[in-house]
């Protein structure tokens, strides 16, 4: 049997929909878009926390 253990198109019903395959999740995208928001927050609080200081 070629079924995989778990399914991602189990509520698709429709046999076009069926025939797709499973949606690809983007981890490594999010990742990299993580780091690039995180810095940009850090330097967003060192810039506004030192321009209330002098």
């Amino acid at each position: 049997m070629t079924r995989r253990l778990v399914l991602t198109n189990e509520a698709a019903r429709h046999p076009l929909r069926r025939s797709l395959p499973p949606p690809v999740t983007a981890s490594a995208k999010n990742d990299d878009q993580d780091v690039k928001l995180f810095l940009l927050s850090f330097a967003a609080f060192f810039t506004c926390f030192y321009s209330f200081i002098f």
